[in-house]
């Protein structure tokens, strides 16, 4: 039988049916033993697993079933987060997909990816090599704020919902970061030189070609344009010692090392202290 593109030997079917059969074992230690060997298969015993949940009416099975697929599909975004963090380019739009993933497992990279180049397309079509770098970065928010209408939850700053790639697309509704994000992935599709600047509390990003800086931009607020003396205000405001990253364009690491951050916040906020944890793990895995 072929699972997940993966061919299982008919002992290793065998061995998958037996165990499954063996969800309803009363022993605790026991069934920590037949969880183990199952979760051992990885994300090959889902489709299993799911059609075993179909099959019953055992509460304690169904139970039992969602806790395992929950862990199996933690466990492949740590592995897929790990593997992206370990790349020598750590592509954005990818890393924004998998953390997506940790609470939509079923996401489907092929949309979100057709939503992105329409944006893309539309601003494409109103750039060209004379404009300066001020009128580029206006063709960029009129195309995502304007056109496209995203806009900053100004009522709820951290909502958990805003950290999600399909849901940013959806609602059109985002975050400091998940706007930031957004943008990034755009002007690098476009290739104007726009980074994320790691400014606490705030995510900020920055025109920089060839290595000269031009200015800041602030995406939850339509990317309005402002200079280095108000970032200097603002840190000031905060009363923290200044720091040259608060500054300067940040590593796409950092930027998904943000966005668990805030991820971990919300989850704490709400009281969902377990997927606070699992985050915590997730954070982890960044090299």
């Amino acid at each position: 039988m072929i699972v997940c593109g993966i061919m299982l030997t008919d002992q290793q079917n065998k061995e998958l049916k037996a165990l499954i059969d063996l969800l309803d074992e009363p022993n605790e230690s026991v069934f920590e033993s037949i969880k183990k060997k199952i979760l051992s298969y990885g994300s090959n015993v889902v489709p299993f697993l799911e059609d075993a949940w179909q099959n019953s009416f055992n509460d304690l099975i169904h139970e039992r079933i969602e806790n395992i697929i929950y862990k199996i599909r933690l466990e492949k975004t740590a592995n897929e987060l790990r593997l992206w963090s370990e790349k020598d380019e750590n592509d954005l739009l990818e890393g924004f997909i998998i953390v997506s993933k940790y609470q939509y497992p079923d996401l489907k990279k092929e949309i979100i990816l057709k939503k992105l180049e329409q944006i893309v397309k539309d601003a494409w079509l109103e750039l060209n090599n004379e404009l300066t770098a001020l009128e580029k970065i206006k063709v960029i928010n009129h195309i995502i704020f304007k056109v496209h209408g995203f806009k900053g939850n100004k009522s709820n700053f951290y909502a958990l919902e805003d950290y999600f790639v399909n849901n940013l697309f959806d609602s059109k509704t985002g975050n400091h970061l998940s706007l930031g994000i957004l943008y990034i992935i755009i002007a690098k599709r476009l290739d104007i030189p726009i980074f994320g600047v790691d400014l606490p509390k705030q995510f900020i990003l920055s025109y920089v070609d060839k290595g000269e800086f031009f200015c800041y931009l602030n995406p939850f607020k339509k990317g309005v344009v402002f200079t280095k003396n108000e970032v200097e205000v603002y840190i000031k405001h905060l009363k923290i010692e200044v720091k040259p990253s608060y500054f300067l364009p940040c590593e796409n690491k950092r930027i998904i090392e943000r966005l668990l951050e805030g991820l971990f916040t919300s989850y704490n906020n709400i009281g969902y202290l377990e997927k606070a944890e699992d985050i915590r793990y997730l954070l982890e895995q960044i090299d």
